[in-house]
């Protein structure tokens, strides 16, 4: 009797440290896991691409344009070979993204809506 309560008792303390070392490892992955977000200041959220081609000249002018008709909205040109992009916005959720692409979609007919990451809002 007193082998099986030692063995018991052995059992509870090796399952005890586990979950220590379990909610250790898990603190730990938090705390990376604050670190990395904190130093891109991004978010998952939404972009408007309005502009997609190979020709940087003309997504820089399209950009411009965009930037002067629209000075509160940030715009963005992404260049991946061999094409570049041009991407306005950042907008946390699919709505908002949507009430913008309403308000710009007679000014750029063939823009549309990408998850994309996004800059932190201001507090």
């Amino acid at each position: 009797m007193r082998l099986i309560l030692l063995l018991f008792l052995a059992v509870s303390n090796v399952c005890a440290a586990q979950k220590l070392n379990n909610d250790s490892l898990a603190l730990i992955l938090t705390q990376r896991h604050k670190k990395v977000n904190a130093s891109k200041m991004t978010m998952p959220g939404y972009r408007i691409q309005i502009y997609f081609g190979n020709e940087r000249i003309k997504a820089q002018e399209i950009k411009s344009n965009f930037l002067q008709n629209h000075p509160k909205i940030s715009a963005y040109m992404v260049y991946h070979q061999p094409n570049f992009k041009v991407r306005v916005g950042d907008f946390r959720t699919r709505l908002e993204a949507v009430g913008f692409l309403k308000m710009i979609e007679f000014e750029f007919k063939t823009s549309f809506i990408v998850p994309d990451d996004v800059k932190l809002p201001d507090l």
